[in-house]
């Protein structure tokens, strides 16, 4: 019995065993399955993931950048380039290696050379540039946007030390090891503070930030290559090693509708307004009428676009807001066109109706008085705008009614953003027409409970001076590619007609009378019929409380009137000089505006004429000074062309009684030589083949001026031709074609 019990416990522990190494070998056959399908997730699924760890370990990729595309005027001046750079990168693990390598007891003498050299070279204290020699980095940028010549001195620069060998003292020089010279791309705009918010600035990573630049980014920007290399452990490559390179896609260029010259002219006048005015800011806005092109565009006081204010912020976003298209004001007597064209256009007024001004007007219990706080009296249209009587206007707003006048009020692009190609347009602000009383009405009429930008007004007064149909404003004329082919194009586009030529012309002749016989007589240019409104309002603050002597002025224009070219609108916000009215504060600066740019767009004078007919005769101008011989000249109706720079004038054609046609240029020619002997004939480079901004270089260094015939991206002809003797000054007419360089690489 007892054996039989033995036996079947026993048998019972062998089955026991068993089980459990069957148990061991399911959770080892498992366990191995386990580690099959992991090794083959890692081998499979994983692969390109752990190559791609793999790379990044012994692998580096070098950005080629892409070229970024120019900005350009209509006639294909730069107004935006990109220039080849240099970028000084430190690799610390690399120097303190070669440190310890030359003197592993005392490191810092070979850190510090490199420091010191590095700093004389780059204008640096040695201190800033150990700091980042030290960094617990494998790279570091020391210092962006380096020349050739700098680049080419760090390269030269070389370390001497001394080793003993055999009782021998020999001194030996090696290049710097852990400094890395790459290829780097910078953004200059040639003209400086020019355009400046227009433009706008790129950031430090070479995006565009604001204006132009960061609207056509997508455009300009391109894609940049990349070269993958392998590297050691410090990240440099090593030599003879397989690369991997992706091309780079360079940037389109882009064509503004702004002119350079008239930009150059509108600086001016507004720079001339901000100096005699001392306001907080002055915008100054140009239109095509006819296409709603924009020719220029100044927002003062503006900052260099090369080296923008960075480091204060509030200073930064103040000077970059383009006021032309964010800045609200009260268009005051201004708006009364808009008012007196939408009155004529419904016939609830014409040329015949008289007004009956009292000095004020009660409504809805209000009193509002005249903005001259006299009684006018019985008054004709014409002498409403002449006297800027508030109170005609109130009763044309309210012979209209809300609805009529809102539906004219829209019309011309009030309350609304026009669409251009700018960042932060406004709409304005203008009360809803279901919560607009009578006395909102009223005020609207005169210009006040209405807010506007500068550019809604331009347009505007564009659609009156076109015939009366509205064209959208626009700023952007093409992106074009890198060979040449127009990528998109932004063409005039008409948005209907809101008044009739009927309507258009009989405003036009009133805002004729405001300058030729009111206060916009300092806006008057001899020779040209030119017409114009002038507006000023108090400012509030945000309670709706008038801001004691805080006034906006304004001045508009149009010109000629008789077939209108330009419109131009300039706003000053604040002057601070002992007026506030548009037509002292504003005018004078559009007339001088316009006595430069009617002669450059060829536009005839208007009155350049005598008894005989069309021609007048050409003035003595000869042992003159410059400034005399401009003035009298221009006082005749002719435009003038100056070549050389310093003395009186020498000679002048046509000659002195030449009878010439008005509008005509007088060429007026400085002394070649000056009081101390110095030549002022330089001899024209030859510009074949070069890019435009060499070109524009080359030129400026000769003291010469470019004028682009056609637009490309090398110099195909040119005139005078090389070599030619001419007077400094002169201005070279430079022919540009499209050629593709297949050599041309940008590597970083």
């Amino acid at each position: 019995m007892s054996v039989r019990r033995a036996h079947e416990e026993t048998s019972k522990s062998d089955a026991l065993v068993r089980k459990r190494i069957e148990v061991l070998f399911v959770i080892f056959a498992l366990l191995i399955i386990a580690l099959i399908a992991r090794a083959g997730y890692w081998q499979i699924y994983k692969a390109d993931w752990l190559k791609s760890k793999a790379q990044d370990q012994w692998t580096r990729e070098i950005r080629i950048l892409a070229d970024r595309g120019d900005i350009l005027d209509r006639h294909g001046n730069p107004l935006a380039i990109s220039t080849s750079c240099y970028t000084v990168v430190l690799q610390p693990g690399v120097i303190k290696e070669q440190a310890e390598i030359l003197n592993k007891d005392n490191t810092d003498q070979y850190i510090d050379a490199l420091c010191e050299d590095l700093a004389a070279v780059l204008g640096l204290s040695p201190d800033d540039v150990k700091a980042y020699a030290t960094k617990q980095q494998n790279q570091v940028i020391l210092m962006r946007y380096i020349s050739d010549k700098t680049a080419d001195a760090i390269e030269g620069m070389q370390y001497s030390y001394t080793v003993e060998k055999s009782g021998v003292t020999e001194t030996k020089t090696i290049s710097y090891n852990g400094i890395l010279i790459n290829s780097d791309m910078k953004r200059e705009y040639p003209m400086g503070s020019f355009l400046t918010q227009v433009l706008g600035f790129m950031a430090v990573d070479g995006n565009g930030l604001e204006g132009i630049e960061g609207r056509f980014d997508k455009y300009l920007a391109g894609k940049n290559g990349k070269l993958t290399v392998e590297t050691d452990r410090e990240g440099v490559k090593i030599g003879g090693s397989l690369e991997e390179r992706e091309e780079p896609v360079n940037g389109d260029n882009l064509q503004l509708t702004i002119d350079v010259t008239l930009q150059s002219f509108a600086e001016n006048a507004v720079e001339a307004c901000m100096n005699e005015w001392d306001p907080e800011s002055a915008s100054m806005i140009v239109m095509d009428p006819e296409t709603g092109a924009v020719l220029a565009m100044v927002t003062k006081p503006d900052y260099d676009n090369n080296n923008p204010p960075r480091s204060d912020y509030e200073m930064l976003r103040s000077l970059t807001a383009n006021k032309n298209v964010s800045g609200l004001y009260s268009p005051g007597s201004a708006f009364e066109i808009i008012t007196a064209a939408a009155a004529i256009d419904t016939d609830s007024i014409n040329t015949n109706t008289f007004f009956n001004c009292e000095g004020e007007k009660t409504i809805d219990g209000q009193k509002l008085n005249c903005s001259t706080d006299e009684a006018h009296g019985s008054i004709s249209l014409n002498q409403a705008f002449l006297n800027s009587c508030s109170v005609a206007f109130m009763e044309m707003a309210e012979e209209m009614g809300v609805d009529t006048f809102y539906r004219y009020i829209e019309g011309f692009g009030f309350g609304s953003k026009s669409g251009i190609e700018l960042y932060n347009e406004l709409a304005g602000e203008l009360t809803p027409e279901k919560y607009v009383r009578d006395v909102e009405l009223a005020r609207i009429g005169f210009g006040d409970s209405i807010m506007i930008t500068p550019l809604q007004y331009a347009a505007a007064l564009s659609t009156i001076a076109n015939g009366g149909e509205r064209m959208k404003p626009y700023i952007a004329q093409k992106v074009i590619s890198n060979e040449g082919k127009v990528l998109k194009e932004y063409s005039p586009e008409s948005e209907g007609t809101i008044i009739s030529d009927y309507t258009s012309d009989t405003i036009l002749e009133y805002l004729f009378n405001i300058v030729d016989n009111g206060a916009g007589r300092y806006c008057q240019v001899p020779g040209y019929e030119i017409g114009g409104i002038s507006g000023n309002t108090a400012k509030y603050d945000d309670e709706g409380l008038i801001i004691h002597d805080a006034y906006t002025a304004s001045f508009a224009a149009v010109a000629p009137i008789g077939d209108p070219k330009l419109v131009v609108v300039l706003l000053v916000d604040e002057p601070k000089a002992g007026s506030n009215y548009g037509s002292k504060v504003a005018a004078p600066y559009i007339g001088d505006f316009l006595e430069e740019a009617l002669p450059y767009l060829n536009i005839m004078p208007d009155s350049a004429t005598n008894e005989n007919g069309t021609k007048k005769e050409v003035p003595n101008v000869v042992n003159m000074t410059l400034e005399d011989a401009v003035n009298k000249i221009k006082q005749q109706g002719f435009g003038c062309i100056i070549e050389g720079f310093d003395g009186k004038i020498v000679t002048q054609i046509p000659g002195a009684g030449t009878m010439l046609e008005a509008g005509d240029n007088v060429v007026i020619q400085l002394a070649q030589v000056s009081d101390e002997g110095e030549s002022y004939l330089v001899e024209v480079p030859d510009l074949f083949g070069l890019k435009p901004t060499e070109a524009l270089k080359l030129l400026t260094e000769n003291n010469l001026t470019m004028r682009i015939v056609s637009s490309g991206n090398v110099v195909l002809e040119q005139y005078p031709d090389k070599g030619t003797e001419v007077l400094r000054g002169t201005q070279i007419a430079v022919e540009f074609d499209y050629y593709e360089d297949d050599d041309e690489e940008t590597e970083d």
